[in-house]
Parts: structure tokens; sequence; C-alpha cells
């Protein structure tokens, strides 16, 4: 409740502004409508720009969780890279005829180990015995032209491709028929 000074006056009011016509008072009320108004426009805009800010952390920090989960997920990728040509190279080795049993039995166990270790990491080869050919998995080293076989059908494998995670690693290289 407003209190009254010595002078009789409500508080915080000079004499005159107590004496205003009605005119003025409506002025200033007109006024600070306004101001409220405006001052309420301002909230309304600080908050959405909050909520927009909030918002756009939120994704950053989504997309960065998200990169990081892939990166911790492929990172293994190019060491498994590496050990490609090894593998290549075991294969090589187990196809050669004229070694010895004790020989091809241990270059056979240490092959498979690898390639287990490999497979438990996330390798896959490629399969292309009876396939189509498919430039997103393949890469054609060799054409032949044929009529035993279909168009575009794979007929050899020169190097193994693999998938890593289900991304490609490296494709397949592959004899491929065509029709004369």
């Amino acid at each position: 409740m407003d209190q009254e000074n010595p002078e009789g006056n409500v508080s915080g009011v000079s004499p005159e502004e107590n004496n205003l016509p009605v005119e003025s008072l409506e002025g200033r009320l007109a006024a600070v409508t306004a101001e409220r108004d405006q001052l309420s426009a301002e909230k309304a805009e600080l908050n959405d720009r909050l909520l927009r800010a909030r918002a756009e952390f939120d994704n950053a920090r989504r997309r960065a969780e998200r990169e990081r989960s892939d990166f911790l997920q492929y990172a293994a990728m190019d060491l498994v890279r590496e050990f490609l040509p090894i593998l290549d190279g075991f294969e090589r080795a187990l196809k050669m005829e004229g070694a010895s049993s004790e020989y091809a039995k241990g270059m056979d166990l240490i092959y498979r180990r690898l390639s287990d270790t490999l497979k438990r990491q996330g390798l896959e080869p490629i399969e292309t015995a009876g396939r189509q050919f498919d430039p997103n998995l393949h890469q054609a080293v060799e054409r032949v032209e044929t009529g035993e076989a279909a168009d575009m059908a794979i007929l050899g494998e020169f190097e193994r491709g693999y998938h890593f995670k289900g991304k490609l690693l490296r494709p397949a290289m592959v004899k491929v028929a065509v029709r004369p």
C-alpha cells in the first residue's frame, strides 16, 4: 500500500504529478506499456536465442560423440591394411607345391591364426567366386572375351578384396568375362 509522506502526497510521486491532467497520466501509462512490450519482446528474443544456442551445442556434442565413436571403431583400419600383404603372401605360399608337409602345416597354422585374429577385429573377405562384377567391390585387372560365361561374370581372382567393419578396405582384383 502506498504511504503518504509529510506533505500528504503518495510516496515516490512529486506534488506536481499528483495534480497532473488525465491526458498526461494516460501518456505515461502508454509509454510504460510500450516499454513493457519492448522488454517482453527482447526477453522472448533472448529466450529464443538461448534455446537455439542450446540446440546447436547439443547437436555439436552429438556430432563429436559420433565422430569419436567412428574414429575408435575404424582406428585399426590402417593397421589391418598393413597386414593384408602379409596375408596375401601366406595365401600364395600355401598354394605353392613342393613344400614339405611339415612346412606346409606350419605355414597353414600361422596363416589361420593371423586370419582368425584379423577376422575378430572386423576383417571380412569379399567373395568373388561365381559372382557378377561390381565396380564398388571389384577392380577388373583383366577382361577375357568368352561365350562360355555370362557377361561381366568373374572368372578368377588375382588378389582377394576385404571389408573392414562393413567398409571397403581393398577391392578384389579380378578377371572378368566379356561377351564377344
